[in-house]
């Protein structure tokens, strides 16, 4: 009885699912946007910054983090190749933990790793489940 129950009021959550999928997308997409344009609107001022906190090939990687964020923007609003996009956004967050927020402890209060770790988190979900239904990648390679 209590499994019947069960499984009826959650199959009524998994309805949702997709739902959530789309509004996570768009929250991490527009979570990615300003850090983006504000690496495009001054993209040398970025390399310099890249420079001095040792990341190699500043003016590379500047350019390499500033195009990930931007084209992830897009492909997650979308939905489109959003398994793909994850990789490389989550080694953009990887980066961005250890050589600016490590130092600083959890709290995204302190600067800390908090906010990248939950970005890393959504990606991870996007990476391992999909877009959902809300997405041009289940419209154009449904299965």
């Amino acid at each position: 009885m209590f499994t019947k129950i069960y499984n009826q009021v959650f199959g009524l959550f998994e309805n949702l699912q997709s739902i959530f999928l789309l509004l996570a997308r768009l929250v991490l997409a527009y979570g990615f946007y300003d850090p983006a344009m504000r690496k495009w609107a001054d993209i040398g001022s970025i390399a310099q910054w890249f420079g001095s906190i040792g990341i190699p090939f500043p003016m590379v990687n500047a350019y390499l983090a500033a195009t990930t964020e931007i084209v992830g923007v897009i492909l997650l609003t979308l939905g489109l190749f959003t398994r793909l996009i994850s990789i490389p956004l989550i080694v953009v967050m990887l980066v961005a933990i250890f050589t600016v927020h490590i130092g600083n402890g959890f709290g995204a209060g302190d600067n800390g790793f908090e906010i990248p770790l939950y970005y890393i988190l959504f990606l991870g979900i996007f990476l391992t489940h999909g877009a959902g239904k809300i997405s041009l990648d289940n419209f154009i390679f449904k299965k």
